[in-house]
This record gives C-alpha cells, sequence and structure tokens, in this order.
C-alpha cells in the first residue's frame, strides 16, 4: 500500500463537501463500542440512531452513552429501536451505518445481508471489527456494497482514545477513504491510521503480541512479579496484564487467535493463547467485566490470580524481588530526564531487568518487521501504538536509547534486527524515527 500523500487544508476542505454524513445508525449500541462510539458520532452528526436486539438494550445503551460522556447533545440527537422493528427503515434513510456487532464473523454476515438490502447505494457502510478481514466480510456482495465498505477501527473507550485505524477493502471506493480519513480527522477529532488488511490490523497485532507474552510469562512467574517487570516504567499507561483484564479475556483470545491463525511470522507462538487461560475461561474468568482476571479485589484487598490452580492470593503475601533500576529509572522519569532512565534500564542488571529488555526488544523488533505489511511506514505503528494504545511508540523509544543500543538490546534478545534500525546504527537516515506535530512523547515515560 502506498503511502497516501498528506492533503493541504484547502484539499481536506473539498474531501468534505463532497459528500454529507447527516444520519448514522449504529448497530449494537448497547455494547461498550456501540455506545462510545454512537456518543462520538453526536458530536458530528444531528441524527444517530442507536439499535440493539431489543429498544429496551437500545436505551440501556443510549443511557450508558450519556453517563459516559455527560453531554445532553447525545439525548438531543439521539433516537432508539430495535432491528426487528426498526433496522430497515432506519438504515435506508441512513447516509453511515456503522456496524458494533461482537467479533463473530458469522453475526456480522447475517446482519449485512440485512444492510445490504435495505441501504441506499452511496450509503457508507462501516465495520469496527478489531481485526477480521474487510475483503472476507465484503465477499459475495454487491458492487455498490463493496464500494462503499471498509473498517473503521476505534479504540474503547471512544471517547477518550483518539487513535483510529481506517482499513480499506480491496474493492473501497480511493475517494471515500479520503472522505472518511478527513471526517474522522476534522469532525470527529480523531488520529487516522491507514493500515492493510491483516490479521488485527497494526495496533492489535503489535500491541497484543506483547500483551500474549506477558500472559504466557504469567505462567511461570505469575501476574503480579510480570506486571511490575513489564511495567510502565518500560513505557505504557498501564501493566499489560492489567490491560488485559480491562479488555477482557474473551476480547484478548478473539484477537490472538485471530493472528496465530491467519499469519505464520517470526513471534508465531507468541500469540498462542496460554492453556490456562483456555481454561480458567471456561470457567468463567473474563477480567474486570466479570469482577476478576488476572487480578480482582475483595474489598480493599487486591487479589492475584494463581494461574495453575485459579486460586487468588492476597497481593501483600506475594513479596516481589527487589528492582531497584525501576524506581531509579522512574525517578529519572518525573524529571523529565527520559534518555537518562532509558540508559539506567539497558544497564540493569539481574534476571528481571534482562526479561524486561527482552520484552521490549521483541515489541520494538516486531513492530518495525510489520513496515510494509501493516502499514506502508513505521510512523503509522508509531502512532497508532502512541493514540490508540497509549505505549511509547517503538520508533520513539529507539530514539531515546538510541538506535546502536536498541540493536545491541534486540540481538542480546536474540532477535532479529530490522534493517532500518541497522541503517540507522551505522549512521545511516533518519536522525530520528518518530515525528508527530502534537504528541510529546515525554508523556510516555511514567513512574512505576
Amino acid at each position: 500500500m502506498p503511502t497516501p500523500k498528506t492533503p493541504g487544508p484547502a484539499e481536506v476542505r473539498r474531501i468534505l463537501e463532497s459528500r454529507k454524513i447527516e444520519r448514522v445508525v449504529v448497530l449494537g449500541a448497547n455494547g461498550t463500542m456501540g455506545y462510545g462510539s454512537g456518543a462520538l458520532f453526536t458530536q458530528a452528526v444531528p441524527h444517530v440512531s442507536f439499535l440493539a436486539r431489543t429498544r429496551e438494550k437500545a436505551e440501556q445503551g443510549l443511557a450508558a452513552a450519556i453517563g459516559q460522556v455527560r453531554s445532553p447533545t447525545v439525548a438531543s440527537r439521539v433516537d432508539v429501536g430495535s432491528y426487528d422493528d426498526d433496522l430497515e427503515r432506519e438504515v435506508e434513510r441512513a447516509d453511515l451505518v456503522f456496524e458494533a456487532l461482537t467479533e463473530d464473523f458469522a453475526v456480522k454476515k447475517a446482519m449485512f445481508d440485512r444492510v445490504e438490502k435495505a441501504r441506499r447505494d452511496d450509503a457508507v457502510v462501516a465495520t469496527v471489527t478489531s481485526g477480521l478481514s474487510i475483503n472476507e466480510l465484503a465477499e459475495g456482495r454487491g458492487d455498490a456494497f463493496r464500494r462503499c465498505f471498509l473498517g473503521l477501527h476505534f479504540f474503547n473507550p471512544p471517547n477518550v482514545i483518539v487513535g483510529t485505524e481506517l482499513i480499506a477493502g480491496r474493492d473501497t471506493d480511493p475517494a471515500l477513504v479520503d472522505f472518511i480519513e478527513a471526517f474522522g480527522a476534522k469532525r470527529l477529532g480523531r488520529e487516522m491510521v491507514r493500515t492493510n488488511d491483516t490479521p488485527a490490523f497494526a495496533g492489535n497485532r503489535v500491541g497484543f503480541t506483547v500483551l500474549n507474552e506477558a500472559a504466557q510469562l504469567a505462567a511461570e512467574l505469575g501476574p503480579l512479579l510480570v506486571d511490575r517487570i513489564v511495567g510502565p516504567y518500560t513505557g505504557r499507561a498501564m501493566p499489560p496484564l492489567a490491560t488485559v483484564d480491562l479488555v477482557g479475556w474473551d476480547i484478548h483470545r478473539a484477537i490472538v487467535d485471530n493472528v496465530y491463525e491467519g499469519v505464520t511470522d517470526e513471534a508465531h507462538e507468541t500469540l498462542r493463547l496460554p492453556d490456562y487461560m483456555a481454561t480458567l475461561m471456561e470457567r468463567g474468568v473474563l477480567g474486570d467485566k466479570v469482577g476478576g482476571g488476572f487480578f480482582k479485589r475483595d474489598g480493599k484487598t487486591r487479589l492475584v490470580l494463581d494461574p495453575a490452580s485459579g486460586d487468588y492470593r492476597a497481593e501483600a503475601d506475594l513479596p516481589l524481588p527487589a528492582m531497584p533500576h525501576v524506581d531509579e529509572v522512574s525517578e529519572l522519569y518525573a524529571q523529565g530526564r527520559y534518555a537518562e532512565g532509558m540508559q539506567i534500564f539497558l544497564a540493569a542488571s539481574g534476571d528481571e531487568a534482562a526479561l524486561a529488555r527482552r520484552v521490549i526488544a521483541g515489541y520494538i523488533s516486531y513492530a518495525f518487521h510489520r513496515v510494509g505489511e501493516v502499514t506502508p511506514t513505521i510512523n503509522g505503528i508509531d502512532r497508532i501504538m502512541a493514540t490508540g494504545f497509549n505505549w511509547a511508540p517503538p520508533g520513539a523509544l529507539v530514539d531515546t536509547m538510541g538506535p546502536a543500543a536498541a540493536v545491541e538490546m534486540i540481538e542480546q534478545a536474540g532477535l532479529a534486527v530490522p534493517a532500518a534500525l541497522l541503517d540507522a546504527a551505522r549512521g545511516g537516515p533518519p536522525a530520528r524515527f518518530f515525528h508527530h506535530p502534537t504528541l510529546n512523547t515525554g508523556r510516555y515515560f511514567v513512574a512505576a
């Protein structure tokens, strides 16, 4: 996929004037992604219809959307309905149909059967799938549907996280892709990143490789130690296993299974779901949504999962090994001395420090090796990791530690070094990998 040329202000205005989005239908409006996205659309669109299996569920979605964004605009611009009573009427009037159903190919296909019959030929149909193939979802559809069909992957919650992946199918009208990119950026305030139609696209492909590696490590080391080793000081808003709990084990499984089955790359086994997670999911362990995953609370006491038994123990009863480098790095970050903090991280002794470097080396190496496969340049991966996951972009980590140090860390981890990093370490271009007009990379270097 060639890197699209960034349009100037006059061209953006022309693109935005090429069509109108005045009526949006949200399918699956009772789910967190559905009502969150629906609330987002009310910022730019005068009429949004929340549809769910029943009117009552749609009303619950509206109430949740109002509570989430605390804006009277949501209630004034939304009506609600059910699939059985209202779908065809609402879809035939819609300029944009936004599908936010469960991450199940068959469920989405059945819904698109109904949407295709009711929609206008020029109506946009967007799916918020986190990684199912856009081309496969469009397979067998008519020309008019395929020209207007694309992926618009918001990250949860959409009113907070601005990173958004835009995924065109092979038959999607390029002018429509340009329009949705401009609409998302200018009307919805999104950080729009075009990605290729590959399993899990860019952000989840890279991010969930790290998250699943942490889940694999938890079988041996325990969740508490893993989240300390690969904690916020390594460049993320929250520790990895706490993130999996927040996302939901079922969503985590859907994403990693999709990538594991769909691609074979150098980190293939890192994307195999741990057996203990599959076993515990059968017992109802799904993360925060059901009150417990790797961690849960009993009153004020935080409990930690034992992956082998499925039992929980109080965090206070699980002492951690001394890791003085974590506090040293965090203190330097707090002073804005990010490069110095990174040098402490790179030089720290001990098995825990070595393991942390191995995980970060894998993150950087895997991201740079995906260039050309998931996005045209590292910039796309950097931006979605920064604004979709709130993680330090891989390019920014390399800039902060220096290309030569990054190469050494990756080599010590026994991983393949991307050619771009080797070239930079030898003095070749670029001087810096990460560039963004508004993002200060210091926000990603946080205390433990």
